[in-house]
C-alpha cells in the first residue's frame, strides 16, 4: 500500500472525498514528523510507538578500498508495533 492507497482507504472508511482524506493523511504524518523532530515519542494505544534513539559516532570501512571512514553521530526514527498491531497482522 502506497501513499495514495493509504488516502483511498481513508477516504472510503471516513466517509470523506480524497482531497479531505489526503489532508488528513498528510496532517498526522506532519504531526508525527514535528514530535520526532523535537525528541518526543508519540505512542498510539494499540497500534505502536514512533521514537527517536541516537546512534553514536563510529569507524566502518569501505568495502570497495579498504578504507578507514568515520561515520558521523545521529539521530534515527524507529517503529516498535504495539499488541493490536501485532495482533492483527498475526491473525
Amino acid at each position: 500500500m502506497n501513499k495514495n492507497d493509504l488516502v483511498s482507504a481513508v477516504a472510503e472508511q471516513a466517509e470523506l472525498s480524497k482531497q479531505q482524506a489526503g489532508s488528513a493523511v498528510d496532517a498526522v504524518f506532519d504531526a508525527i514528523e514535528s514530535a520526532m523532530s523535537k525528541g518526543d515519542d508519540v505512542r498510539l494505544v494499540g497500534f505502536g510507538t514512533f521514537s527517536v534513539s541516537h546512534r553514536a559516532a563510529s569507524k566502518g570501512r569501505n568495502p570497495s578500498t579498504g578504507a578507514e571512514v568515520d561515520i558521523p553521530a545521529r539521530n534515527v526514527p524507529k517503529f516498535a508495533p504495539g499488541k493490536g498491531l501485532k495482533d492483527a497482522v498475526n491473525k
